[in-house]
């Protein structure tokens, strides 16, 4: 994606103040100026000061070593393959090694594949892998020197190692706590010399594990609901039940008169209830009595978009303005092949919710321009961003206290900060810079969020002689996620074709005619765990899969073929040793049936093997193999840990996931309706990491174990069966 760029403050009629529009001016028009970089104007107003050891890196008096993270911590675990990157070029104490949220600061803290400061896209550690590197060899260097300097030897016959500096020539040796007075005046080398990967001790070792486990297994790691605060005030929003709704009228004299509330006010995305405790929040809430202006509201059930979107796959539904068909991968003479028809499928893909554990909520403080945030960003920058047209502020002055979050999958990231903004609007209403935590409900998650889109594909494929085949048809409608961003624009948007361009099997076919079609639906759409591959991943395999048996070829030797062909050796590689150590082509234990799946995202390859059977008229899975290309694995443990929740994710979601609208209305509103996978029907996850050269960078692990998993299934539940699954989730309520 492209830099961010700073938007409108606001529209004409909406009352923008001068000082809204000289900022606004400034931070658009800076784009323009000699020297100015887009994260120079995305932290604009922040306090740029950093420590003697550089933005990453902080020791303590006692030679602690913190590493100053600029990506959140929501379960992900990153934060520890991220301190190992510093710590293995530091020759650190792991045991002493820990790491702190970054404060918002997009000119520090900025992640490099996304232009500002954003935890998503899997890139954590991958993008942070150069930039850390250097971090730790440069405060290696300057302990080096400052020992060097004090003991009068020369700096490259010192050593160190987990924090002691030494000299074995003349026997003298001082911990990082004894040099740091001196080490922290030696300036940092522009270029430090990096370790050579071959010398790693630290990294790619099951030493290399979290380093927030006992704190959130005792309670003591601090998460937004646990902000306490001198005169902190709860609120709770009433929200429209349809999208796109307005209040018309409300009458809040029932709410105001519940015990502890404070105060009632209308907010562009709904009322809120301002208390002095949760409980009395949505007491206060349930008392309102809100008038709905539905004008502009989405009225179509979920079951009505999905048949449009099947219809304009087919071509029996007339586009509408501003709709148009965008090619996103093309080659050969479709039209101009004969030969039969050997597969034509089309697959739907239900609305999905995150549904994460902490549902959304934001500590705020407003007064005047000025304003402080406590919760956890996923997107620093986009949140100051959208707060700063809020307070008519710059938006590096928007002050970010990032606390770990309970989950996000996508959801705490989103263009329009919605929650965040909605704390701020509340926050500012309130004044005098009093805190107010705006707290959601599951019911408020689940019904008032953002969603994975509805998708559907069609897909017609012919083959040649052998089976492969000669011509791959394809067709994809569902909404756009990119659209109204705040950066990139124009041109296919890549997140819903993603997995399906740039496939291997595309790559070996000869003739391709792959169509995206985005039109537009009331339902607010978000990215959601690995994204476009949620869906493209099933289509593609599960396509595969078909033609394999059609074909009357071993699905792995099917897969060999079509890999041969498009020189997708890691591919190949993965897929080859998930099948050794998943025993293919040997019998499958009485009652199971194995199924196999292939799939990049993110970087990675991932290859899965599922055993899957009926029971009691469900498939039930036990043992997943895994096969992962990742690169360097920085933490092996932990990527054991990423596979092991991503498949159980998606699981769930191939399984059971489902987010349905009656005339606008969102049918599931907790987990009694939005049914989630059971540790019970949680399957074995074994993990193998593709061994790569040393040095090899990282690629991602958040995401790529997630899209896998549902075709995997789905193909043993084809071998057992005969029967495609064309439509998610598999299990009907």
């Amino acid at each position: 994606m492209n830099a961010p760029i700073f938007r409108r403050a606001a529209s004409a009629g909406e009352g923008v103040s001068r000082r809204q529009l000289i900022i606004t001016a400034t931070a658009v028009g800076g784009a323009l100026m000699v020297g100015c970089s887009p994260t120079d104007l995305l932290a604009a107003g922040a306090e740029g000061e950093t420590g003697p050891f550089g933005a990453f890196v902080r020791i303590a008096p006692d030679g602690a070593v913190t590493l100053v993270c600029k990506h959140i911590e929501f379960g992900q675990g990153s934060h520890a393959g991220l301190a190992a990157i510093v710590a293995e070029e530091l020759d650190a104490d792991w045991s002493k090694v820990a790491w702190e949220h970054a404060p918002a600061n997009a000119k520090l803290y900025a992640n490099g594949g996304l232009g500002a400061q954003l935890t998503g896209g899997s890139t954590a550690i991958n993008n942070s892998w150069d930039q850390l590197r250097q971090a730790g060899a440069a405060a290696r260097a300057m302990f080096v020197q400052a020992a060097a300097s004090r003991w009068n030897v020369p700096a490259g016959e010192i050593t160190v190692k987990d924090s002691v500096v030494s000299h074995a020539a003349s026997g003298q040796s001082a911990d990082f706590a004894a040099l740091l007075a001196d080490a922290a005046k030696v300036a940092p080398p522009a270029e430090p010399t990096l370790k050579d990967p071959t010398q790693f001790t630290l990294i790619g070792t099951d030493r290399v594990r979290r380093k927030d486990s006992l704190a959130k297994s005792t309670g003591q790691t601090r998460f937004t609901m646990d902000v306490q605060a001198e005169n902190l005030l709860v609120a709770m929003v009433a929200h429209p039940p349809r999208f796109g709704a307005k209040v018309a009228s409300f009458d809040a004299t029932a709410a105001k008169a519940m015990p502890g509330v404070v105060e009632v006010y209308e907010i562009p995305t709904g009322v809120a209830v301002v208390a002095n405790s949760t409980w009395a929040a949505k007491q206060g809430r349930d008392a309102l009595s809100v008038n709905w202006d539905e004008a502009k509201a989405e009225t179509r059930s979920s079951a009505d978009i999905a048949q449009r979107f099947r219809d304009l796959a087919a071509g029996s539904a007339a586009l509408e303005k501003g709709e148009e068909w965008q090619g996103f991968e093309t080659k050969g003479e479709v039209a101009a092949q004969g030969g039969g028809l050997a597969i034509e499928v089309a697959y739907d893909f239900p609305y999905l919710a995150h549904a994460t554990m902490e549902p959304m909520n934001c500590v705020a403080q407003v007064d005047g321009n000025t304003a402080k945030l406590t919760f956890a960003s996923q997107g620093p920058t986009l949140d100051q961003l959208n707060v700063a047209k809020i307070v008519a502020n710059l938006p590096g002055a928007i002050e970010i206290e990032t606390l770990p979050a309970g989950g996000s999958f996508g959801r705490r990231a989103n263009f329009q900060s919605d929650f965040v903004v909605e704390c701020v609007q509340i926050a500012r209403k309130v004044g005098g810079n009093r805190p107010v935590k705006l707290v959601w409900t599951r019911e408020d998650d689940m019904a008032a969020g953002y969603y994975r889109p509805l998708v559907h594909h069609r897909v017609r494929v012919t083959t040649d002689a052998e089976g492969y085949p000669n011509t791959w048809t394809h067709r994809i409608v569902t909404q756009s996620i990119m659209k109204g961003a705040p950066f990139g624009g124009g041109g296919v948007d890549e997140t819903a074709v993603e997995g399906a361009k740039g496939s291997p099997y595309l790559k070996a076919t000869p003739h391709v005619d792959a169509q995206l079609l985005t039109p537009d639906a009331g339902v607010p759409v978000l990215w959601w765990r690995s994204v476009g591959a949620t869906h493209t991943a099933y289509v593609m395999e599960h396509t595969i899969e078909q033609l394999a048996r059609r074909a009357g070829q071993d699905p792995v030797a099917y897969r060999r073929a079509l890999y041969e062909k498009a020189a997708a050796k890691r591919h190949l590689a993965v897929l080859d040793l998930a099948a050794e150590k998943a025993g293919w082509g040997e019998p499958a234990p009485e009652g199971w049936t194995r199924g196999v799946a292939v799939h990049e995202s993110f970087g990675s390859v991932v290859a899965q093997v599922a055993e899957v059977k009926m029971e009691n008229g469900e498939p039930r899975v036990g043992r997943v193999v895994t096969a992962i290309d990742c690169g360097t694995a920085i933490s092996p443990n932990q990527i054991a840990a990423q596979m092991e929740g991503g498949t159980c994710y998606g699981l769930s979601a191939a399984l059971y996931g489902q987010v349905t609208l009656t005339e606008g209305r969102v049918d599931q509103t907790n987990f009694d309706t939005y049914r989630v996978l059971r540790h019970n029907e949680a399957p074995k996850v074994e993990t193998y990491i593709a061994a790569q050269p040393a040095g090899t960078h990282p690629t991602g692990v958040g995401e790529p174990g997630t899209p896998v998993i549902g075709p995997a299934v789905a193909n043993a539940l084809l071998a057992l069966t005969g029967e495609a699954i064309t439509a998610q989730p598999f299990v009907k309520v």
